[in-house]
């Protein structure tokens, strides 16, 4: 089964994450924060990842920590459900359109964390999530996933429509990437013989 459970508990928040990489798209998410709870509803849907997220955090302060913990860990389940990455297909891509909005985002599971964001935000905020934060909850994401992870939204003009189609195409993206090639059997898909 390539599944994981974190738990992470600081003075700032207390999460606890669960993750099934060969789910359905079942999720059970709340986070304080509605549009992360929507990000990461769409992320588990599109990718077909069972995900269940439970975070408090000191939101009387801002919401910064939790959303970044809250990709600290969902990061770090990824790494611990994926294994060695034996048969994994590794590197994929996906490119979502949503009304106005056309997103694209790549990712290779190569155990070296680098991520690029390239969005035009127009506004500073989407409900209590900064939209400042999208490229910092993916960068943290991607230091413990120990991924690669671009995205950008090549044109759009609503937020709420440009965040989601990212996360729509992260999600599509993870799932092609995390899936097993039969093909590559026990293999693991690099010339160096490891990730």
């Amino acid at each position: 089964m390539r599944t994981a459970a974190v738990h992470r508990h600081t003075l700032e928040t207390d999460i606890t994450l669960s993750l099934d990489l060969d789910g359905v798209g079942q999720h059970d998410i709340a986070t304080g924060i509605g549009f992360l709870d929507h990000l990461l509803t769409h992320l588990a849907v599109h990718g077909l990842f069972d995900l269940t997220v439970k975070a408090t955090g000191d939101l009387h302060i801002d919401p910064h920590h939790t959303i970044e913990d809250t990709a600290l860990v969902l990061g770090q389940a990824l790494a611990e459900a994926l294994g060695d990455k034996k048969g994994i297909v590794r590197i994929a891509s996906a490119y979502v359109p949503m009304d106005e909005t056309l997103a694209f985002a790549a990712v290779d599971l190569s155990g070296r964390p680098y991520a690029v964001v390239e969005a035009e935000w127009h506004t500073p905020a989407i409900g209590q999530f900064p939209t400042s934060l999208v490229a910092h909850f993916v960068e943290s994401f991607a230091v413990t996933a120990k991924a690669n992870v671009h995205m950008r939204v090549l044109y759009g003009r609503d937020d709420h429509h440009q965040a989601e189609a990212v996360f729509k195409a992260l999600g599509r993206a993870l799932d092609a990437a995390t899936q097993v090639d039969l093909r590559r059997a026990e293999n693991v898909p690099s010339t160096k013989g490891r990730l």
